[in-house]
């Protein structure tokens, strides 16, 4: 079946619906669990949603008549994964967030042993800004790690590295603090490689005991605590659909 050149792509439909953000529908069209007319179709069809009936997981996806749109901080707390489901049975950011009152879906990742903040929205096209390669505002973590730290291995977290074969940008590293059984390290990181910060400190020798983000940009994580969500301001959200 030939896609509508005058269309909308699938994968905005299904994020501008609140289901999912671009990226993951992108997923969930290569595995056919998104279909349009009952067929498995490629990332990017451009679909007429007047006439072509989308489903996922063979329900029918639908752009709602009146949209809210939510945006939200949510303090993760450790043992969480940044999903809104887990076919391994562990426990989802979208248990802490059922009380917003819409699907909410993260604005990037945190891995299952990290914590703090997460942006999360049932905005998609925000959500693909924010989560695109070509965004970089910057994330700040505070990291914990095992015994002092030698001036060569901070001078080598704040040098280019590469991870896992591909280079990154440089990351600005300081001590926080330091005593003989630990060091407390401010990182600040310009783009989201997959486990960045850990694969960061392992390749200088290190091992990280606590992993904290504190902040996007100028959204600050402040005194809410762990397990709990609050609204963005509309500064906020005026703050991340604007940063260059």
């Amino acid at each position: 079946m030939m896609s509508d050149p005058s269309g909308v792509r699938l994968q905005k439909y299904v994020a501008d619906c609140g289901l999912m953000s671009r990226r993951a529908a992108e997923e969930k069209i290569l595995d056919g669990s998104i279909r349009v007319n009952g067929e498995q179709v490629e990332v990017g069809r451009k679909i007429d949603p007047g006439t072509d009936e989308v489903t996922y997981l063979g329900k029918p996806v639908s752009e709602p008549k009146f949209r809210k749109y939510y945006y939200i901080m949510l303090n993760k707390p450790r043992g969480y994964v940044t999903t809104m489901k887990d076919e391994q049975g562990r426990k989802c950011v979208a248990e802490l967030v059922s009380d917003v009152g819409a699907r909410v879906f993260p604005c990037g990742r945190l891995d299952i042993d990290s914590e703090g903040l997460l942006t999360m929205t049932n905005d998609g096209m925000l959500a693909n800004r924010l989560t695109h390669p070509s965004h970089h505002i910057p994330k700040y973590y505070t990291v914990s790690v095992r015994g002092k730290i030698a001036e060569r291995q901070l001078k080598k977290l704040n040098s280019a590295m590469e991870i896992d074969g591909t280079p990154i940008r440089p990351a600005e590293v300081e001590i926080l603090s330091m005593t003989d059984d630990s060091t407390s390290l401010g990182f600040t990181l310009y783009e989201g490689k997959n486990r960045q910060i850990r694969k960061m400190c392992e390749k200088v020798g290190i091992t990280v005991t606590r992993l904290k983000r504190v902040a996007v940009g100028q959204i600050e994580l402040g005194t809410l605590k762990s397990g709990k969500w609050r609204h963005l301001t509309r500064a906020q959200v005026d703050y991340l659909r604007n940063y260059k």
